[in-house]
């Protein structure tokens, strides 16, 4: 009659255990649910540059194309034929371009013949049937990433994407029994523990691909025996819950094969361009093999630091698969006799280009948090030209290192930045935040606000030739010594950079020569406001305060502020807004959101068609004259030097075809650079664009502007045989009425019918 007693505590003792071990199942059935259902990985935004779009006549020579397949890695060979090859004959390559999602729908593989002819390409055609084609886009250059604060990384791959053999290599490498077990494998842990026993250490492990998968997405990597039971039943729940397809999808994204410094390489997808630089799907099988190998021990077969021990684990890999014929023994032999072929460590060239990026990231901000940017994985096309920025940065980074040697300089002294853009499109092509272009810190491009010097006197002389009743190109300005007192005293007396006053000349000469005290004159004559007013217009939209020094450049902005005013002058008075991005794809490739072209009239047609016929004189005769000592006299180039007090800041915005470029050269300091804009900045604007192919450009017409023959001396009417008479464009009926004393009489022919009745009278 006492045992009763005891034997109901005993039995309410269980039946409480085993209502807490079903609660702790049902908490843990909830964990593995929540999080294996929904949202497993936070994914960084990939970053593409433009799609490299081929059709004839584009300006491309075969060597930039190479060098454009190599920065996709594309790999060379006698004959393609597989996706991500290619092959040259001279001005000739035969390719297989890769499959890839677009903002506009997904591209499908082309096998194609490129031909290139002087400089453009020549023929593009089907190498298959023959026919030609009209256009061909190839998948563009990945060019960084912006990863979650934990920096995991991945490439994501559905199971359909993933080569059988390496599925097949890893299931009989890792977890043989992984089709009929239900999350553990007793079979396993058996062989597991022989195996052990034998070694008289720890030498293989009894864990199943669904163990390995729990403990890495839900578990830590503790060793305690509460961790391995927590392990065996969630991996049971997992198996009980989602089928074998999904459980191996989703380790083949998980799964952890190295470290690049603190980011995490996560997945076979991305492992495959982190050791071999291209896609899985395009891997042999012994890159295939020595992945696999790399699950047991990323660190340990490190490939790269340990090429030995990964190259027997690598064999080993494709022995057993030869021994259960999942290879031929002549298969496994050739991938065994091949060397690892895994690319170099190159750490910084993960963010290829991180000024860029920043930008991006700015504009991105936008419209997406922070999070949704680091997290969702979004697929983010930009603007970026990698032939114009690899362009810049050694033109920018050559150019600094001969200034520093011409000029006794210590090496690092100066610094630099730079943007290019189309002109029509308001498209970002490349940016320089640096002479380092790996260096992901101050980013000068877009935060180093220096004074700009003359890079705004065209602001002025715009504001003058909006009114043509008062200011033509021809008017004269007094360019004689200048001493203005202001309302609280402070006197001014700027002077030219020459140290000499020029007397009148004409308003063309007084902007291409960049004389201070004219446009000072002209500027006060004007007033301040105005001015403002017209920098407003143009796109500057920092704080200016009104001070007559502002119209000389006393000023400070950024190279893509400059960049953003010289724009609306490059686009014929329409404002541009500069883009870096052209679309994004959310992580389905659904198009999440284009960024389209945005124009705004800002600038009356005729009125800027003068003043960047005042920028071309500055070029062609002025501060920039020194261009063509590098460019053909038939091309046209619109642009102005900028140089600060005491030599501080050297500049030049300039434009020609369908580029725009702007260019600073300075010391972080902001000690004297002993460089003018024309000796410095200009140089290498001029280094870069002479790569660029606009041979013969010339500013295009505009309605409501008519061209006179001039003396520049007086700025009256003169005739084309005068001497030193020049032809300016004038807004329709602002020319000139005097005529300049050179201009011989015309005899005026008597009225045809009045002739006629004298002679019969």
């Amino acid at each position: 009659m006492k045992r009763r007693p005891n034997r109901s505590l005993r039995v309410r003792i269980v039946m409480l255990l085993a209502i807490l071990l079903a609660g702790y199942i049902v908490y843990l059935d909830f964990q593995v649910r929540q999080q294996f259902t929904g949202k497993r990985w936070s994914l960084p935004a990939r970053v593409y540059a433009r799609p490299l779009e081929l059709y004839n006549g584009l300006e491309l020579n075969a060597e930039q194309f190479v060098t454009e397949l190599q920065a996709l890695h594309y790999r060379p060979v006698l004959s393609p034929r597989e996706a991500g090859q290619f092959s040259r004959n001279k001005n000739e390559l035969h390719l297989i371009s890769r499959p890839f999602d677009f903002w506009d729908g997904p591209q499908a593989p082309a096998n194609v013949r490129v031909t290139f002819s002087a400089g453009k390409l020549a023929g593009l055609t089907d190498a298959s049937s023959g026919r030609a084609l009209s256009l061909l886009r190839l998948d563009p250059v990945l060019v960084g990433s912006f990863y979650p604060a934990h920096n995991e990384d991945r490439v994501l791959l559905q199971l359909d994407e993933v080569p059988v053999s390496l599925t097949d290599a890893l299931i009989v490498i890792e977890d043989r029994d992984f089709f009929s077990h239900h999350g553990i494998s007793p079979a396993a842990i058996a062989r597991a523990l022989f195996a052990n026993i034998r070694a008289g250490g720890v030498v293989q492990g009894g864990s199943t691909l669904t163990q390995q998968l729990v403990k890495n997405i839900f578990l830590s990597s503790e060793r305690s025996l509460t961790r391995k039971l927590n392990e065996a039943i969630m991996s049971l729940l997992l198996e009980w819950h989602y089928d074998k397809d999904e459980i191996l999808e989703a380790y083949l994204n998980e799964v952890y094969l190295g470290q690049d410094g603190n980011r995490a390489i996560h997945g076979f997808g991305l492992a495959s361009y982190f050791y071999f630089e291209r896609p899985l799907a395009e891997l042999s099988i012994d890159q295939m093999a020595l992945l696999v190998a790399m699950v047991k021990g990323p660190s340990y077969y490190n490939p790269r630091r340990h090429p030995e021990r990964a190259t027997a684990r690598r064999n080993l890999v494709l022995d057993v698969m030869a021994g259960l014929e999942l290879l031929t023994a002549e298969e496994s032999a050739r991938a065994k006799a091949r060397k690892l072929g895994v690319s170099d460590y190159q750490r910084k060239a993960i963010n290829t280009f991180p000024a860029f990026l920043d930008l991006v990231r700015r504009q991105l901000q936008r419209d997406y948090r922070d999070e949704d940017i680091t997290s969702e994985g979004l697929s983010i096309f930009t603007t970026l030209d990698p032939q114009v920025q690899w362009q810049l940065e050694h033109m920018l980074g050559s150019r600094l290192d001969g200034l520093e040697r011409e000029r006794g300089m210590q090496a690092g002294t100066l610094q630099g930045a730079a943007v290019v853009t189309s002109v029509q499109g308001g498209e970002v092509l490349a940016l320089a935040g640096g002479r380092d272009p790996a260096f992901a810190g101050f980013n000068r491009a877009l935060d180093a606000h220096r004074q700009v010097g003359s890079l705004l006197k065209p602001a002025v002389y715009l504001t003058a030739l909006e009114q043509p009743q008062r200011y033509t190109l021809a008017t004269l300005l007094d360019d004689s010594p200048l001493t203005f007192t202001a309302r609280n005293g402070v006197v001014w007396r700027p002077g030219n950079y020459d140290r000499k006053n020029h007397g009148n000349v004409p308003l063309y000469q007084a902007l291409a020569h960049s004389y201070n005290v004219s446009t000072a004159r002209l500027g006060l004559d004007l007033g301040i406001e105005p001015i403002i007013k017209t920098l407003r217009r143009l796109g500057v939209e920092q704080q200016l305060n009104p001070y007559p020094s502002l119209v000389l450049g006393a000023v400070e902005m950024s190279p893509l502020q400059v960049t953003h005013m010289y724009q609306t002058f490059a686009g014929g008075g329409f404002r541009t807004p500069l883009r870096a991005i052209n679309a994004v794809l959310a992580a389905d490739k659904t198009p999440l959101q284009r960024y389209q072209l945005s124009v705004q009239s800002a600038i009356e047609p005729a009125a800027n068609y003068l003043i960047n016929t005042a920028m071309r004189f500055a070029m062609r005769e002025g501060t920039g004259r020194s261009i063509y000592q590098s460019l053909p006299a038939s091309q046209d180039v619109a642009g102005k030097t900028g140089t600060t007090d005491d030599l501080r800041d050297s500049w030049f915005a300039g434009f020609t075809g369908d580029r725009l470029g702007v260019v600073w050269i300075g010391r972080d300091d902001n000690k004297s650079t002993g460089l003018t804009g024309s000796s410095g900045a200009l140089r290498v604007w001029r280094d870069l664009f002479t790569r660029f192919n606009n041979p013969g450009w010339v500013q295009p017409a505009v309605e409501g502007v008519e061209y006179h023959w001039i003396d520049p001396n007086s700025g009256s009417l003169a005739d084309a045989g005068c001497q030193d008479a020049i032809q300016l464009p004038f807004i329709t009926g602002s020319g000139p009425v005097q005529q300049a004393p050179c201009v011989k009489e015309k005899k005026v022919l008597p009225d045809p019918v009045d002739w006629f009745k004298e002679l019969f009278q």
